[in-house]
């Protein structure tokens, strides 16, 4: 397994732990718990990608402009996306550079501003479907959708989101450079928060929408463009379930990419939440024949070289 090109896709709320941490300071936290498990992977001779959601920080960025509507300019959805890529990228390499130092390994690390292609005639954009924000009750999010014209959905048992278009990416416009920087032992941070959705204009330039790109499908389409041996999606979850949270719950140690697509036929996984994860994973796997993981940040090493987490395999 040493020396493999390993693509990590990290959820946005694991970045989260929960209602009581959504502050700088705790998602800083979160990030150095997970770095800790990344540094293993790269202290054993991987070279390493890391994609992130979020998810929860867009929510946030959109709930302040919203507050200060009154004296300030409005933030379009791309821009937000672009400032979380830099922020949360900022934690994830200040927090990964710190435990390699402790660690002992001498790497770089680079954040990637990411565009990712989209098209207009994308269906998302007349159905959207992408949770945003922290969760509500139901009561706070009907008097949103009342009083803010937002569309809102319940959100797998946890509560209700925001939900705003989520069009799937065509093309990565930074590949080249990703490629570029790993070439040089660089590792990537890239594709955060799916990515920040453009589409190509007639003469060659690019535009901004307002949307937020699934970062598990951008992050999978990174994978698939960079070659990588293994891709794996961290979220909060050690392993996938089917009949999640039922007395009949059955955990799920290595499935075929055709369990995969059963399971997803049968409705066992939440639109939104853990289909897109297997929906991406199924999709890498099918593509290179490599394999595909989920786990949670405490079993990132574990998945990788153990029995952790759902692996799924051709």
């Amino acid at each position: 397994m040493d020396g493999k090109l390993i693509v990590i896709a990290i959820g946005g709320n694991s970045l989260i732990e929960d209602s009581k941490h959504v502050t700088v300071a705790s998602q800083y936290e979160a990030a150095n718990k997970t770095a800790k498990h990344i540094a293993r992977l790269v202290k054993a001779g991987n070279r390493v990608v890391i994609a992130h959601g979020n998810g929860p920080q867009v929510g946030y960025i959109l709930r302040r402009a919203e507050i200060a509507s009154q004296e300030l300019h409005t933030v379009p959805l791309d821009s937000c996306v672009a400032d979380t890529q830099g922020a949360i990228g900022y934690q994830l390499q200040m927090a990964l550079d710190n435990q390699m130092a402790l660690d002992g390994i001498k790497k770089n690390i680079a954040t990637v501003v990411t565009q990712v292609e989209v098209r207009d005639d994308d269906p998302s954009f007349k159905k959207p479907t992408k949770p945003i924000g922290s969760f509500m009750s139901q009561e706070v999010a009907l008097e949103h959708k009342e009083k803010d014209n937002w569309n809102v959905v319940e959100d797998a048992g946890r509560g209700y989101r925001r939900v705003v278009a989520s069009p799937k990416p065509v093309s990565i416009i930074e590949l080249e450079t990703i490629k570029c920087l790993l070439d040089n032992g660089i590792i990537v941070i890239a594709a955060g928060g799916g990515g920040i959705p453009v589409v190509k204009n007639s003469d060659g330039t690019l535009s901004g929408r307002e949307a937020v790109i699934d970062k598990d499908l951008a992050a999978a389409m990174l994978a698939k463009d960079l070659k990588a041996d293994m891709f794996v999606i961290s979220t909060t979850v050690p392993k996938v379930c089917l009949n999640f949270g039922k007395p009949n719950q059955q955990t799920l140690d290595t499935i075929s990419t055709k369990d995969a697509e059963k399971y997803m036929a049968e409705g066992h996984f939440a639109p939104g939440s853990m289909l897109p994860k297997i929906q991406a994973l199924t999709d890498f796997v099918k593509s290179t024949g490599n394999m595909g993981i989920v786990t949670d940040p405490e079993n990132l090493y574990d998945a990788v070289y153990g029995d952790m987490g759902t692996k799924i395999i051709g």
